[in-house]
């Protein structure tokens, strides 16, 4: 159900041949969803960053704005001959992590890290488009995250997450909820 959610894309301009084929299968899964991808719509906002490096933190403040259900990542780090793409995946990864986690909203990670231009170009379109897979995850977090605010002590939690859980998350999920437990595991 799309009623009513509302998503932002971050995207890196760095490798912008990569992070524009992401973004064109992220729109094309969203529109095919019923999400209008429309940038002078009401359901999608676009923020184009310098690279992956910036992506956490503008993630980070604009989930703090309350607007969005879910934050989408896209960017591209492509490995060269010196240590910079371990510093800057690390970081990347990190931040989009900590972002989510300090807000509460669902930041997708949806960051390529790989060792070449062609790995990059066969996840980004030639094979397959990981930024379908990404706005996915962000649909899929953005309705579970809504079912899971909506729950009162008196509901009964299993009937609420069920259609979003994967096989056999179930009942871990289910214990925790039960028992307020703060680690979902």
């Amino acid at each position: 159900q799309v009623d009513g959610l509302r998503f932002a894309i971050v995207v890196g301009r760095f490798n912008d041949l990569i992070t524009g084929k992401l973004l064109a299968g992220c729109q094309d899964c969203l529109k095919r969803h019923g999400v209008d991808p429309d940038p002078n719509g009401s359901m999608v906002d676009y923020v184009w960053v310098p690279g992956s490096f910036e992506i956490p933190l503008v993630a980070r403040q604009l989930a703090l704005t309350g607007r969005y259900d879910a934050i989408i990542c896209l960017g591209a780090v492509i490995k060269g001959q010196t240590p910079h793409f371990d510093y800057v995946s690390a970081e990347v990864s990190k931040g989009v992590a900590a972002a989510g986690f300090q807000t509460g909203v669902p930041v997708v990670f949806g960051v390529l890290t790989t060792d070449t231009m062609q790995q990059a170009l066969e996840r980004a379109g030639i094979k397959s488009n990981h930024g379908w897979d990404y706005a996915m995850s962000a649909l899929e977090m953005a309705s579970l995250m809504r079912q899971v605010r909506s729950l009162s002590p008196d509901t009964p939690s299993p009937q609420v997450i069920t259609e979003a859980a994967p096989t056999g998350t179930l009942p871990s999920l289910r214990g925790a909820i039960a028992s307020d437990t703060p680690e979902l595991t």
